[in-house]
């Protein structure tokens, strides 16, 4: 199973010029918890950074800064993991859990923005996973007592 067909398509994409104002309400209104920092080159967005709604409340809100006076750059994690659309979820999964991240922004083969895959979509396709099991085991359990009847 590979990045690129689970991942969200739809991403919230920021400029490090952007308003952390601005950020705030374009994540509120989405209802995501990161938007993504990206710079145009050739035709294509490419990642550069990410903003989570922890960001804004760490180094805006506690540090009782002026969010007017803060741009999306100068808060922005630059320290960006990306995952390729080729890679498959498993060792995505351990990077992920290795650099300490729960979101990962997603790339093509050029470089450019594809996506973004988040700890909570990894939850919500493993939970997937684990219900089709239950299901088989449920199943087996059906087969066995029409073939070798019920006890009692």
């Amino acid at each position: 199973m590979s990045v690129g067909t689970f991942c969200n398509r739809d991403t919230v994409i920021l400029r490090k010029e952007d308003s952390v104002v601005e950020a705030a309400k374009l994540m509120r209104e989405f209802h995501v918890g990161s938007a993504v920092v990206v710079e145009e080159s050739g035709g294509g967005a490419k990642p550069v950074g990410i903003v989570t709604d922890r960001d804004l409340v760490v180094e805006i809100l506690a540090a009782e800064l002026d969010p007017n006076a803060v741009t999306v750059g100068d808060i922005m994690s630059y320290e960006l993991i990306t995952a390729g659309e080729e890679d498959g979820l498993w060792e995505t999964l351990q990077r992920m859990r290795i650099k300490g991240v729960r979101r990962i922004p997603v790339v093509n083969r050029q470089g450019f923005l594809a996506g973004i895959l988040t700890s909570d979509d990894l939850l919500e396709i493993l939970a997937g996973e684990l219900a089709e099991l239950v299901k088989i085991i449920g199943k087996e359990q059906e087969r066995e007592q029409k073939t070798r009847g019920g006890l009692g």
